[in-house]
């Protein structure tokens, strides 16, 4: 149920983008009649308005995520208040320069921040982040907590230059393929990832059993 309520805002940044395509001019009117505010020189192109209302609708919607589950929980997971840092960050660069490239860079960035942030924390600070995480719920031997940290930055790693080679040379300037594929194949990748760990965990949780 995480890992969907995760997906959200990234499948409302998909759908708002490809609405906005489809009403190009109207969102353009939008934008320049009730968003000049916020947009360089006041005002935006037909072309660059979906990217401008999907990056928006992504923030929102990652903000409105937070609030939601400090009402429920009380707490809010670190990577979710860091994920609203990138988003209000490089989203609003996005959307101040109507600038699609911002919003594309934020993901890979993204990706190497997380995979540095458990190296550090491993060989800088001696403390095993998804170890920490996931003790709770699974006891494992101290080398599989290893292995599973070093597959995290490994994956994440990889990701972030996929992502930057499918946004700026695969579908360089074709912005809306790259949507497509942050929205199912990032999403895809990752979902076997997780379903491959599990398995391999598994696997040692029975040993240890």
């Amino acid at each position: 149920m995480k890992f969907l309520f995760d997906l959200i805002p990234l499948l409302l940044f998909f759908v708002s983008y490809k609405l906005a395509g489809w009403n190009a001019e109207a969102c353009q009117h939008f934008i320049n009649t009730y968003l000049s505010g916020i947009v360089s020189g006041g005002s935006v192109t037909a072309d660059q308005s979906p990217i401008v209302i999907a990056t928006l609708v992504g923030i929102i919607a990652t903000a409105l995520q937070i609030t939601y589950a400090k009402l429920r929980n009380g707490k809010v997971d670190s990577v979710l208040w860091f994920s609203l840092f990138m988003f209000v960050v490089f989203g609003g660069m996005t959307i101040y320069l109507h600038d699609e490239d911002f919003i594309k860079w934020k993901l890979s960035i993204f990706y190497w921040a997380f995979a540095l942030g458990l190296f550090i924390s491993e060989f800088v600070f001696k403390k095993n982040l998804m170890r920490k995480s996931m003790e709770e719920i699974i006891q494992l031997p101290d080398q599989v907590w290893s292995r599973l940290n070093w597959a995290w930055i490994c994956f994440h790693t990889a990701m972030g230059f996929l992502n930057w080679y499918v946004a700026f040379v695969w579908f360089k300037g074709d912005t809306s393929s790259w949507v497509s594929f942050k929205a199912f194949g990032a999403t895809g990748i990752m979902f076997v990832f997780i379903v491959g760990q599990t398995i391999y965990l598994s696997r040692h949780m029975k040993d240890e059993a």
